[in-house]
Parts: structure tokens; sequence; C-alpha cells
């Protein structure tokens, strides 16, 4: 169809248009008198118009909608994303804050071993004078009744993952030991453990405690970290 016949039938369709503002008969009326049931050619145009008008306007109000509720995902998105992050936040201080109070009372339990142990020591190096031999059956009795609980306490803390550290008559390690004292033994290696003052302590795989030991210097040369000064990071949160 060229620009002519486009121009001629928009004049013929507004003419129609401007003769049905002056009919006084209605469209409908007038098609039922007639007997035709058959809508004209501009009738049916003017239907298409309004309903492709009205397509337009609907496709508008559906894309407004997706809009919006694209934009109600995104927020709900984003609510939800710092929301695992703040639970997990949470998460994370509460392990910690678990992991330590669990740290402190290990430390404690291993206090009230050392104190057993040193009753223990005490009275296998007890030596009853000649006025009071009954006092040697007592104290023997004592000691083997602090053994057994001592032996059932790290059976206790065994469970709980509570391990010791293996220190005497091995190279002293900075990491997990504490040169309390020296020794100045010629006859044992420079550099080995010798004696035991604290025994250190493993929980799972992290050093829980470390030992205090006496390492051997003959020669006077530094061996390791003997300053006296505990490893840093004795067990890491995290």
């Amino acid at each position: 169809m060229d620009e002519a016949e486009k121009d001629q039938l928009t004049a013929r369709f507004r003419a129609y248009l401007d003769a049905r503002s002056h009919a006084s008969v209605p469209f409908d009326s007038a098609q039922e008198t007639s007997g035709s049931v058959a809508p004209d050619l501009f009738t049916l145009l003017a239907e298409l118009v309004a309903l492709k008008n009205e397509v337009k306007l609907e496709s508008r109000q559906v894309k407004s909608a997706l809009d919006e509720f694209r934009s109600l995902f995104d927020t709900l998105r984003e609510t939800n994303a710092r929301l695992s992050d703040e639970q997990e936040r949470h998460r994370e201080q509460d392990r910690k804050a678990d992991q330590q109070g669990q740290k402190n009372l290990l430390l404690e339990l291993l206090e009230l071993r050392d104190r057993l142990q040193a009753g223990l020591d005490q009275a296998r190096r007890f030596q009853p004078g000649w006025f009071d031999g009954r006092a040697s059956g007592f104290v023997a009795s004592m000691a083997e009744g602090m053994r057994m609980n001592l032996r059932r306490f790290d059976e206790t803390l065994a469970r709980r993952g509570v391990r010791e550290l293996p220190a005497l008559g091995q190279s002293f390690d900075p990491h997990t030991m504490h040169a309390a004292e020296l020794a100045r033994n010629p006859l044992r290696p420079e550099g080995v453990v010798v004696g035991e003052l604290r025994k250190g302590f493993f929980y799972q795989d992290r050093l829980l405690r470390p030992a205090e030991v006496v390492v051997n210097r003959p020669r006077g040369r530094t061996i390791g970290d003997a300053s006296g000064a505990p490893p840093p990071g004795v067990w890491p949160l995290g």
C-alpha cells in the first residue's frame, strides 16, 4: 500500500468517524435495523486500533509489575545474604567463646592434676623416722590412693582429647617447651631435656600448655629459647 492509498483510507476513516459523531441512531441499533451483522472495514479498523492500545497498556502494566517484583526479589536476596553473614559471624563468635571456655576449664583441670602429682611425689619421697614406723604404712596407702586417682584423672583427660607432651629425653623445642632451668651434664647430649618440672599437654592437635623443662647445656651455649618466655600462640583460636 503506497502513501496515496494510506492518505485516502485515512481520510475516509476520518469522514466516517465524523459522520458517526453526528448520527442520531446508535451504530449497533442501525446495524440491528438494517439486519447487517458483519462489521464493515472502518468498524474493524477501529476495533483493531482500540485492541492494540489496550494490549499496549496491559503490556506496560505487566512490565511495571515485573520490574517491581524483580526489585523486591533483589532486596530479599540482599537481605538474606546479610542475614547469613550475620549468622555466620555469630556462630564464629560463639565457637571462639566455647573454645576459650573449654581451654580455661582444661587448664584448671591440669592445675588440679599438678597438685595430685606433687602430692604423690612427696608421698613417694617420704622417709619415716626411727621413732614412728607406723607412718610408713599410712603414707604408702595414701600414695597408692593418690596414684589410682591420678591414673583415673589421666584417663578422663584422655577421653576429652587431652594427651601428654613427650619431653623427657627429647631435643628441646621452643615451640612446645619452656626452658625453666639449665643442666650441665657432660655425659648427656647438648640440648636434650634432662628434667621435667611441669608436664606439657596437647588438646587434640593443638598445644594446650607448654612443658617446663630442664635443658642440658654442658658448654654454656644458648639452646633454643632459654629465656624463659613461653612460645606465643600456645592455643590459637580458629
